[in-house]
């Protein structure tokens, strides 16, 4: 009689929560309609490949054909409702070079004054345009998400060639309060 009361107690405790994992699909949409997303980027994809498979197949890491292997890195550009941060590498030609800090290449910033504009197909899928405007570069982002988190992010410049990057959404990290 004992164990038969256990088992009901425990079935009635366990019946009043609905236990459910979410999926990507429902994660994917939960951060992308609070604009709160992190993109990983896993390759890069430069424009101008001829050019740079010339230089990069010296480069331990180099997969070839005009796709740069990133995985493993920590390239990625961040998305919340009131910024920014981008932090990607570039690969290809500059029309404007950057003078200064030889660590200040790739397309890095910061911006709290954008435009972001998101449309969702009928698959379930995202195009988000964005345009950073307190920026020396003037970037144009394209962003296309699968409704599974699988993403492309293109990114054009007056002062580059254009470059897209391959990755994921990802949940972002929450920052540990000290």
């Amino acid at each position: 009689m004992e164990t038969f009361k256990n088992c009901l107690l425990l079935v009635l405790i366990f019946s009043g929560f609905q236990l459910k994992a979410q999926t990507a699909e429902e994660t994917t949409t939960k951060n992308v309609e609070a604009k709160n997303y992190v993109f990983v980027a896993s390759s890069a994809n430069p424009l101008n490949a001829a050019d740079i498979n010339n230089v990069m197949s010296r480069m331990p890491g180099y997969t070839g054909g005009g796709n740069i292997n990133l995985t493993g890195s920590n390239y990625n550009f961040t998305v919340t409702p009131d910024s920014l941060v981008s932090y990607l590498p570039y690969y290809g030609r500059s029309y404007t070079p950057k003078i200064g800090d030889p660590n200040d290449s790739g397309i890095k910033f910061k911006s709290k004054d954008f435009t972001y504009k998101s449309t969702k197909n009928k698959k379930g899928s995202w195009l988000i345009l964005i345009n950073p405007k307190d920026v020396k570069d003037n970037y144009n982002l394209t962003l296309s998400i699968t409704k599974t988190g699988r993403a492309t992010l293109s990114v054009t410049s007056n002062n580059q060639q254009a470059i897209s990057f391959e990755g994921n959404i990802t949940e972002p990290e929450l920052k540990k309060e000290k």
